[in-house]
């Protein structure tokens, strides 16, 4: 036996495990097959116990075969599909205008907070030659960004391009601009346009940024804008859609709309912005666009609420679907369509919000849903969560329209602390038991 373990490649003396070297007596000296075969083709085999080769079935390799050939066909469909789809995707981008960037020779991006940088990073990144103004408000990051070319205050980390020009000089940052992109808070939007109003060419096409509604009007950005700059003619388009500045910054890859009721303008800010890490989709419905991302907003709270006590996955899922019923609600009575809330701004904005901690309004929620008191949260956030300021405004529209919303009414509730999440969540959970629409 010593022997056999040093024969090359240490094969084995089968003749020690005979029936006669065992120490008992199998009833049946046959070998026993122990372990099933493996039908890999027509050609496989199983090595059983002992010294015993077992063929497959010739229905098992047939099986195996029609299988095989099945896999084929299958990968041989998708290639096929996916060869069509990047054959038209190249025939689209070689057909794909460029002159509106060509033409553009300044941009200006009215506030200077997070995604007014990453936006004027963004445009300016595509086309060195291109003048971007920032109108901002504090002089440290004014000069910060002249000086170091970084945002001291929101992105002290990321260094912007060198065509970034910081002023706080309304009137020299809008002369002479081809776009500007309105990037200040809703609810101050309207005094702060009123003021440099004076400076605005009327056929300068404004780019909303903004998500929200003002809160003692209800106004959406694209009646805040015209108004506000006395010209109802005014050129708009709203922006919006998933998108974290950060990651923005970070050129990680983006989709977001742009909607505006004249197609040409929709057209020419899709081609001014598309790039290779941002997708622009281009849309009529501003109402849809706008009203999905002020309303996701609150809805965002909810989450963050339900975060912060701790009420679990089924909990959250069970509150954004009714959270996105109540939008549709809403927003369809509004003149939205029911396509634009399942997009980009509607679903997708949700999501992101929802369910990511960078969302300040989800960060608003759950440290409300944590027991922290509304002033202490708003007084230690150096950027603006639009929820807390909408929500109310959402309610007086839902009453307007005849809407009943009960999730997001409890947050307005909680945020005018009326109602402790607590006993929102046990209200809303005693709600009558109805079918789903």
């Amino acid at each position: 036996m010593a022997a056999s373990l040093f024969e090359p490649p240490f094969s084995v003396n089968y003749s020690l495990f005979t029936p006669s070297h065992l120490a008992f007596k199998p009833s049946n000296s046959k070998p026993t097959n122990y372990f099933p075969p493996l039908h890999r083709s027509a050609a496989s085999v199983c090595l059983c116990a002992a010294d015993e080769v077992v063929v497959p079935p010739p229905e098992a390799a047939d099986a195996s075969q029609e299988h095989s050939e099945r896999s084929r066909d299958r990968r041989k469909v998708v290639r096929v599909a996916w060869e069509k789809l990047v054959r038209w995707s190249r025939s689209l981008r070689s057909k794909a205008k460029t002159d509106v960037l060509e033409r553009t020779n300044k941009v200006v991006v009215l506030g200077g907070g997070s995604f007014g940088t990453a936006m004027a990073a963004h445009v300016a990144n595509k086309k060195a030659q291109l003048e971007v103004n920032m109108l901002v408000r504090d002089p440290k990051v004014c000069q910060s960004i002249n000086e170091n070319h970084y945002n001291c205050k929101y992105f002290p980390e990321h260094k912007l391009p060198e065509n970034i020009i910081a002023t706080t000089d309304a009137k020299a940052a809008l002369q002479g601009a081809d776009f500007c992109f309105h990037a200040v808070p809703v609810q101050f939007s309207a005094s702060f346009l009123e003021g440099v109003a004076d400076f605005v060419d009327p056929g300068l096409p404004f780019i909303s940024l903004s998500k929200g509604l003002e809160l003692n009007t209800f106004r959406t950005m694209s009646q805040i804008i015209p108004r506000a700059l006395r010209n109802p003619r005014q050129p708009y388009v709203v922006l919006s859609g998933p998108s974290f500045a950060l990651e923005l910054m970070n050129k990680l890859p983006t989709a977001m709309v742009v909607a505006s009721k004249d197609k040409k303008m929709a057209n020419a800010v899709q081609q001014l912005l598309a790039s290779r890490s941002l997708r622009i989709n281009t849309s009529s419905d501003v109402t849809g666009v706008e009203i999905a991302g002020a309303l996701k907003n609150v809805l965002a709270i909810a989450a963050g609420i339900v975060e912060g006590l701790n009420l679990g996955n089924n909990s959250m899922a069970a509150l954004v679907s009714q959270g996105c019923s109540e939008i549709r609600w809403l927003a369809t009575k509004m003149g939205a369509k029911s396509t634009t809330l399942t997009g980009l701004s509607g679903t997708g904005d949700i999501m992101l919000t929802c369910f990511v901690n960078l969302s300040r309004n989800r960060t608003v929620g759950v440290r409300l849903g944590s027991g922290e008191k509304l002033d202490d949260i708003l007084s230690s956030m150096n950027q603006v969560a639009e929820g807390v300021s909408t929500a109310g405004a959402v309610i007086a529209l839902a009453q307007k329209y005849k809407v009943k919303l009960p999730v997001l009414t409890a947050v307005a509730r909680i945020v005018d602390n009326e109602l402790t999440p607590t006993k929102a969540v046990l209200e809303l959970m005693n709600l009558p038991q109805v079918e789903e629409v």
